[in-house]
């Protein structure tokens, strides 16, 4: 299971056309994701305070394209999704709130 954070605009737009490319896609060749041992750290970095994302549970082993683990440059290795990912491959998608102070906890990924 990989994780990816994103604003609920941006997922039902993907859900109607069937896939999903992000903000980075086009930029930078990726998406950007996370296990879910690193994916509340990105939150508080990118998106401290934020109240309209939601949190895409990936099942990585049925995601079309290429998969890469690679270091972000602080020595921690985050998975990328070569191309867009095909919604099939999203199991959930959960509400991601921040707490009273902005920062983020993992929901029940269940």
């Amino acid at each position: 299971m990989i994780l990816h954070i994103c604003s609920k605009d941006s997922w039902n737009n993907a859900k109607d056309a069937g896939a999903y490319e992000g903000d980075t896609l086009s930029a930078e060749g990726f998406i950007h994701c996370s296990t879910p041992e690193q994916v509340t750290e990105v939150a508080d970095y990118l998106f401290k305070g934020r109240k309209d994302l939601i949190l895409l549970i990936i099942d990585d082993e049925n995601v079309n394209k290429e998969i890469k683990y690679e270091d972000a440059g602080n020595g921690k290795f985050y998975p990328h999704i070569y191309g867009s990912l095909n919604v099939d491959a999203v199991v959930k998608a959960v509400d991601f709130l921040p707490k009273n102070d902005g920062t983020f906890e993992l929901p029940n990924l269940k």
